[in-house]
């Protein structure tokens, strides 16, 4: 089956989209600080390299295979950033600042599940609502899309925290309430 150049190509280049792909999501997962399981998945990741690798060396002389191994890196790059947006591991700190301080943003946020502190801001032009709201990554774009429904211009920043501790949101994370509001909607 090795003998056909075909399959050996696609088998280079498959080997490695996976590689690559494990390899983006263990750094993933070390960085949020799930050590067990990027070492079980490091385990594959190195498994699925050296027979992707070995296939690569042991043809060395055909710089199709060499070809392939390369696409297959950069395929597998994009794989594993599509599958870790996916994933959405994590929280998001998502900083708002909206130019009308009257508007009910707070009150709506709320009621949507987000845990949200505000305070009242000047900016260049006047008084500004500040906020600081609290979410898991895979809620950041509803979170951002009931941002610009409230206010089409409001100045968005977003981060990720690197720790989380106290306050409404592990409450309610403790509780299971967070979102409750978001799942009886879509049920």
């Amino acid at each position: 089956m090795l003998d056909n150049a075909i399959i050996m190509l696609a088998i280079i280049l498959l080997v490695n989209v996976f590689y690559v792909s494990f390899s983006t999501i263990r750094v993933i997962l070390t960085l949020k600080g799930r050590r067990y399981i990027a070492a079980a998945i490091g385990t594959v990741e190195i498994t699925i390299y050296t027979i992707g690798l070995g296939l690569v060396l042991d043809n060395l002389d055909r710089i199709e295979n060499l070809i392939a191994y390369a696409l297959g890196y950069g395929l597998g790059v994009i794989t594993g950033s599509i599958i870790e947006e996916k994933l959405a591991l994590g929280y998001i700190t998502v900083n708002v600042i909206s130019s009308d301080p009257d508007i009910a943003f707070t009150q709506k946020l709320r009621e949507k599940g987000y845990g949200v502190t505000s305070w009242n801001s000047y900016g260049m032009d006047g008084d500004r609502l500040s906020m600081q709201i609290l979410t898991p990554r895979k809620s950041e774009l509803t979170l951002y899309k009931a941002i610009k429904d409230l206010d089409p211009k409001a100045f968005i920043i977003a981060y990720e925290p690197k720790q989380i501790h106290g306050g409404f949101w592990v409450k309610q994370v403790r509780k299971g309430r967070l979102f409750k509001n978001d799942q009886k909607e879509t049920r």
